[in-house]
């Protein structure tokens, strides 16, 4: 085994003995032989949207803390197998010996695997682009045979192109099937009616578990990533959608044995489930875990299982009962404080959250910038500094909906006529993120903060280009790294 596609690797140099995440040595050789197949795959198949569904799915299985489901892998490389032609591809991160070169293609394949997440939720929308299946394969197909260096780096750039044109292709899927996010209050207190959790990021799962709980008397509540379901109309006017329990992924064992009603996960980020709540816990999608009843796809889904048992199940145990404010205000209004000079700079502080304790550089950044600074945040990055409840903060959604802060901030500055001032200052864990980062990149932006470490995949001269001709940079001490960005720095 070797591991290190994720933030928390081992001493930030890649997991040998068993996954930070709670990946096991199987787990890990079987999503090895999965990724091969699917280079071997797209070098003996043209590209179809049918093909590039599963290949999409198949990535989706092996981004960190997705799937831990052995016979699930299994099955996957199976049919893998059966869809492939005759081609050669190794399998394993160390079988290219060339350091930068096996860094590029690192970097690429964790920047695929992001694209094919968001993918994954477009097409769940009924969102499909031959375009983007086109590239999923020239970029698989690339990390087996390009070994030019210049060549992989114009892949991992147009790499971020793509990313950029998924995540548009999803934030329209959301908006065409939920509406347009608004400014929302959301319940963090429990009801008086049983519950059913759901976390993840399907949101038409989200929608599907609602219709079939309308007139049930049992509540759903989100978690994590599920949070900003909260902002979109066609999901707000469902009045058993209760509130939002408990923060980020990595606090799964304490928060869904409090709850103790049912868990659905819908995607990543599941971790090593706990005897506490392993009774009460389902996955779907491409979410799975050993022994774990997994609800299959259909159209819609069936949940029955989930609102029976949440009917036996005690009440939610109350971990807190306050607000949490997020959604999209009227852009006009930001505009107007852009003009006046209430607003004299954007930071944007979005990405993932994760256990490392240095991950409280973000709470103490949020609390230290002044108030004439709005701070945009979108995926579980924000439960560092959302529950602040301070008023220069705005949720613009999920990881999956980074894209909306790019338009959002292309609306402020027309709206002005003046191009606001933004700082990046961003938190990654998973390859979805590497996705973001090489969408910015691809977008012009620079000057980006990344932490709380540099990814472990990243090469010395992989990193030396970044930082030359991105001005990539890692964080630093929260009052530098906010006097520097202040600065345009």
């Amino acid at each position: 085994m070797f591991c290190y596609q994720c933030q928390e690797t081992k001493k930030n140099c890649g997991c040998t003995t068993g996954g930070m995440c709670g990946k096991k040595i199987l787990t890990a050789e079987l999503m090895d032989q999965l990724i091969r197949q699917l280079k071997i795959l797209v070098q003996s198949r043209k590209p179809d949207l049918k093909l590039g569904r599963f290949v999409a799915e198949s990535l989706f299985m092996t981004v960190t803390n997705a799937n831990f489901d052995d016979t699930r892998l299994k099955l996957q490389l199976e049919e893998a197998k059966a869809l492939s032609g005759d081609a050669f591809a190794p399998c394993g991160v160390l079988a290219c010996p060339d350091d930068d070169m096996r860094s590029l293609r690192e970097l690429l394949t964790y920047g695929v695997k992001g694209i094919a997440a968001y993918y994954v939720h477009a097409v769940r929308l009924g969102k499909e682009d031959q375009k983007i299946c086109d590239f999923l394969f020239k970029a698989l197909a690339a990390t087996v045979m390009e070994e030019s260096v210049d060549a992989m780096t114009e892949l991992v750039l147009a790499c971020g192109r793509t990313a950029v044109d998924t995540m548009a292709l999803l934030d329209a899927a959301h908006r065409e099937r939920f509406g347009d996010p608004v400014s929302t209050s959301v319940r963090t207190g429990t009801g008086p009616r049983p519950g059913i959790l759901i976390s993840g990021h399907d949101l038409q799962d989200l929608y599907e578990l609602l219709q079939q709980t309308e007139h049930s008397g049992v509540d759903v509540y989100t978690h994590g990533e599920m949070l900003p379901a909260h902002y979109y109309p066609v999901l707000k006017k469902f009045q058993h959608l209760y509130g939002n329990y408990g923060s980020s992924w990595f606090r799964q064992n304490e928060e869904f044995a409090s709850f103790n009603g049912p868990i659905i996960l819908t995607t990543n980020c599941i971790i090593p489930v706990q005897s506490s709540y392993q009774d009460r816990i389902f996955t779907t999608g491409t979410a799975g875990y050993p022994n774990i009843p997994h609800i299959p796809d259909g159209s819609p889904k069936d949940f029955g299982a989930v609102i029976a048992l949440a009917k036996t199940c005690p009440l939610p145990r109350q971990l807190e009962n306050n607000l949490i404010h997020g959604g999209l205000p009227d852009l006009t209004g930001i505009a107007e404080d852009v003009m006046a000079g209430r607003i004299r700079r954007i930071v944007v502080m979005a990405g993932c959250d994760g256990r490392h304790r240095s991950r409280d550089y973000y709470t103490r950044v949020a609390e230290a910038l002044p108030d004439d600074v709005l701070i945009v945040t979108a995926g579980c990055a924000k439960f560092r500094f959302l529950k602040l409840n301070r008023k220069n903060i705005l949720d613009a959604g999920q990881c999956n909906d980074s894209y909306r802060i790019v338009t959002m901030l292309k609306t402020i500055s027309d709206l002005s006529g003046i191009r606001v001032p933004v700082s990046f200052d961003l938190a990654w864990y998973e390859q979805k993120a590497v996705a973001v980062l090489l969408a910015l990149l691809s977008l012009g932006y620079r000057k980006i903060r990344l932490g709380p470490t540099l990814p472990a995949f990243l090469s010395p001269g992989v990193a030396k280009v970044l930082v030359e001709n991105f001005d990539l940079k890692g964080i630093g001490e929260p009052e530098r790294d906010i006097a520097a960005m202040l600065n345009g720095c």
